[in-house]
């Protein structure tokens, strides 16, 4: 075969609808950004804070290629075309296929493909870790998140597990709680971690299990409070709260609030102003 590329026989996923296509002649070759092209997805969400990770782990290697159609229509790999788009990746490795596929049997491929990846669970991602840290013994948390192209606090959080007791530990590997739940329960002491796991399996939530801490932490120490906070930052940018007292805790929580609701607005693809509009109606409803 030509430079172009090389003729391989890939088995897709196994349903019935898409029995008759197990064997398709695809080619796998390497295509500019610039020739590929979207089309109506399954997937409509893409959020830049995780396609950049994805984007990083791109430069480094491409495990899985891009199915598209001949014209550079993607089927399957938006997500990946979109990754390196953000960081800058010159060409990507791409499957084109030339069968005839129907759009129910396109979209039938593409929820096939989402549905059966399979992620490591919580457990299993903190275990790789550990182990990459025992075989790297020099390598910080910092140099860890380098190699595995994931943020400083992703990888504290999927550590946080050492800092707990063992039975919190054992909850997280028999997946009866997930890694969110268990750095939670990292930063409290160790003598109210057991205490703290009862209350995570008698049905309180993650979002629960935070505040009771906070609870827990306003009550131990003395807290200053302010009727207004602001918070400029280095970027130039200025955060400012106000309210009945305020305390450093509440600021905290007042932001991680508004935090997911600008990423709903995000989501649902509101402007700056209409959301300010919005959370004001909210404001004056509760």
């Amino acid at each position: 075969m030509s430079g172009k590329g090389k003729a391989i026989c890939e088995p897709l996923p196994q349903t019935d609808v898409l029995g008759s296509l197990e064997k398709l002649m695809m080619i796998l070759a390497k295509k500019p950004l610039a020739w590929f092209k979207t089309a109506s997805q399954v997937r409509e969400h893409f959020e830049e804070e995780g396609l950049r990770p994805l984007g990083e782990s791109l430069e480094v290697k491409q495990l899985q290629p891009v199915l598209a159609r001949p014209d550079g229509t993607i089927i399957t790999g938006e997500r990946r075309f979109r990754a390196a788009t953000l960081v800058g990746l010159k060409e990507l490795d791409v499957v084109i296929s030339d069968e005839p596929m129907t759009e129910s049997e396109v979209r039938i491929f593409q929820l096939t493909e989402n549905i059966q990846r399979v992620d490591l669970s919580d457990g299993e991602k903190t275990k790789g870790f550990q182990e990459l840290q025992r075989l790297n013994p020099r390598w910080s948390n910092k140099d860890l998140a380098q190699h595995l192209k994931l943020s400083d606090a992703t990888i504290s959080k999927y550590l946080s597990p050492s800092r707990c007791i063992k039975e919190v530990q054992e909850a997280l590997e028999a997946g009866r709680i997930g890694i969110s739940t268990c750095y939670e329960i990292s930063r409290a002491p160790v003598e109210q971690q057991s205490e703290l796991l009862r209350l995570k399996d008698s049905g309180l939530s993650r979002d629960g299990l935070a505040a009771h801490l906070r609870k827990q932490r306003k009550a131990s120490m003395p807290q200053v409070r302010t009727k207004r906070i602001s918070c400029p930052l280095p970027s130039g940018v200025s955060i400012t709260a106000s309210g009945q007292d305020l305390s450093l805790d509440d600021f905290i929580e007042a932001l991680s609030e508004a935090q997911k609701e600008a990423r709903k607005a995000r989501e649902q693809k509101l402007d700056v102003k209409t959301w300010q509009s919005v959370m004001r109606d909210k404001s004056r409803a509760g």
